[in-house]
């Protein structure tokens, strides 16, 4: 069956809660312990059939923002889905205090429990309409984003498809389609300005309401972060300011030097080498067969997860008009199936998709008869996989970039350290804005732009007056739609970096681990995790210098003005 085949027929949403009432029924009544367990599994069951619509209404708005079925399917459940939030909030209170927890424990784990207490500090009834309005706040976002038709070099491009030009060898060409870019933003900044203040101040009503003092604390629940706070990712932060910033800043430093620039610009940033950074040397139909044979060579799991993916059309790659920017990997619990969704452009970053998404889409593959709520782990742990696939594909990386295999590598390297420091600015500026719902959008974009300094002191905007007033962070799409959520990124490329440093030591050991992990999906909480494989915790003070120190050895050992 082709993914053009899964059927999407929208729900009976009065049936579907008359089922699950009735379900709810059985739970903390009396009844049995196994006919606790047999009830939970069907509302699993009958979760997985609501889960599969909702992923492919999502998927297929995001194939086509301007298919109008499919976006009145969009705004049917951004309308419906908070009000079902309420039947998980009751069943997560059923399951904390039936009569037989200890053997519901035993049967699906503590994990389950555990995200159960945050549900029930995370909803109320009363903050759906709350709800509601973010859900539509996010879609009024992402359409904007979707929108964007840039006039530039006699063609009209979106925001994924400049980013060649971003990364043009002519320094006249990066200068002019980052103004070009900035210029899209402009002509949207007060309706930027008001989707994001809106945002906030819903939020923060919605904290207040389930009595959070501010959006802060309410964002990590959300995210389910079970085992630690704020404090740890602050102590995390300043260990990639104190570690990491004089690093990246060294390495812009190599980079200036390598393309020929004294006084490097941010449009000089995107290039890394004067003959162009390293790009895969085939279309997207000959890289894909590449990543064929390299998952059929990696090992056995592997390539009957990519021959599943490809047997059933569950990769979209192509950037085309109308098509949501960005790249993501979801599941459809139904079909038991992964699906990757993308923009390629022509640069590495389509083979970074290969890797990464896949990553993601091999892990939750690998999860597939785990519990509907252990299938995924939290989103820091999910990054994990994604990432330290990019560093597994290494073996194969030449079947991609060809002569510019150890170009490639070098970038990689370069590239997946100097993103840390922008990482935790995401992350620093909203814990901020959260902090201070009430800043005004000037503030905001001063905080920014102050943040911004602070980590990536090198980032010079010359004349786009624009970006230097503070406004780089509306095309991070994460700040809008998922807050906190940034962060895990970073936490994961720790992680990925320390399978970089097994995978030299041992492929086989290295791949073992991680299948390890993958299997594992979100059965144990980041932290329990990380234990589990024997990786080093990114929040214990040295451990950033630990990992990094290998990966500057090996940079320095390259002479870059050869690549």
């Amino acid at each position: 069956m082709k993914f053009k085949d899964f059927l999407y027929v929208r729900p009976n949403i009065d049936e579907y809660v008359k089922n699950f009432k009735e379900l709810l029924e059985v739970i903390g009544t009396g009844k049995s312990a196994e006919e606790e367990i047999k009830t939970i599994k069907n509302i699993f069951d009958l979760n997985d059939e609501m889960d599969t619509l909702i992923s492919l209404v999502s998927i297929r708005n995001t194939l086509n923002t301007q298919d109008e079925f499919y976006e009145k399917e969009k705004e049917f459940f951004d309308e419906n889905i908070p009000a079902l939030q309420e039947y998980e909030h009751i069943f997560s209170s059923k399951i904390l205090k039936s009569n037989h927890r200890e053997k519901l424990e035993k049967e699906f784990g503590s994990l389950l429990f555990k995200q159960a207490e945050l549900r029930q500090k995370t909803f109320d009834p009363k903050v759906i309409p709350l709800l509601q309005q973010e859900n539509k706040l996010d879609t009024e976002y992402n359409k904007l984003i979707a929108s964007a038709k840039i006039e530039f070099e006699g063609g009209v491009y979106n925001l994924s498809k400049m980013s060649p030009f971003l990364q043009n060898l002519d320094r006249n060409i990066r200068h002019a389609a980052q103004l070009k870019v900035s210029e899209f933003f402009a002509s949207n900044e007060e309706q930027l300005d008001r989707i994001y203040d809106d945002m906030v101040k819903v939020r923060t009503k919605i904290a207040h309401e389930l009595g959070y003092e501010n959006y802060v604390q309410l964002g990590y629940d959300r995210l389910g972060r079970t085992d630690y706070d704020y404090l740890d990712v602050k102590n995390y932060r300043d260990q990639i300011y104190r570690d990491v910033v004089p690093l990246v800043t060294e390495l812009k430093a190599r980079s200036a030097k390598r393309i020929g620039i004294e006084n490097p610009k941010s449009y000089d940033l995107t290039l890394s080498f004067l003959n162009g950074n390293p790009t895969p040397k085939g279309n997207r139909e000959w890289q894909v067969s590449i990543a064929k044979k390299m998952y059929k060579e990696m090992s056995k799991e592997t390539d009957e997860f990519f021959t599943f993916m490809l047997n059933h059309d569950l990769l979209d790659l192509d950037s085309v008009p109308g098509k949501a920017g960005g790249g993501y990997c979801t599941y459809l619990p139904k079909y038991r199936a992964p699906f990757i969704f993308a923009n390629f452009n022509g640069t590495s970053h389509d083979v970074d998709v290969l890797t990464h998404e896949a990553g993601h889409a091999f892990q939750v593959f690998s999860s597939r008869d785990n519990l509907p709520s252990y299938r995924w782990p939290t989103f820091e742990a999910a990054e994990i996989h994604s990432m330290s696939m990019e560093f597994l594909a290494w073996p194969w990386i030449d079947g991609f970039f060809k002569e510019d295999a150890n170009k490639y590598k070098f970038f990689h390297l370069d590239s997946s350290i100097s993103f840390l420091p922008y990482g935790v600015s995401v992350d620093e500026f909203q814990h901020e804005i959260y902090l201070h719902p009430e800043m005004t959008k000037e503030e905001r974009k001063a905080t920014w732009r102050k943040i911004e300094k602070k980590y990536l002191p090198f980032k010079d905007y010359d004349d786009d007056h624009f970006l230097e007033k503070g406004t780089y962070w509306y095309r991070q799409g994460h700040i809008f739609s998922s807050p906190f959520y940034y962060i895990d990124y970073t936490l994961a490329q720790v992680l990925a970096f320390q399978y970089w440093v097994k995978s030299r030591e041992s492929h086989k050991d290295a791949f073992a681990s991680y299948l390890s992990l993958c299997r594992l999906g979100g059965s144990k909480s980041f932290v329990n995790l990380i234990q589990a494989v024997k990786l080093d915790n990114p929040f214990i003070d040295g451990t950033v210098k630990k990992v990094i120190e290998p990966i500057k050895a090996y940079l320095d050992k390259v002479d870059d003005s050869k690549l």
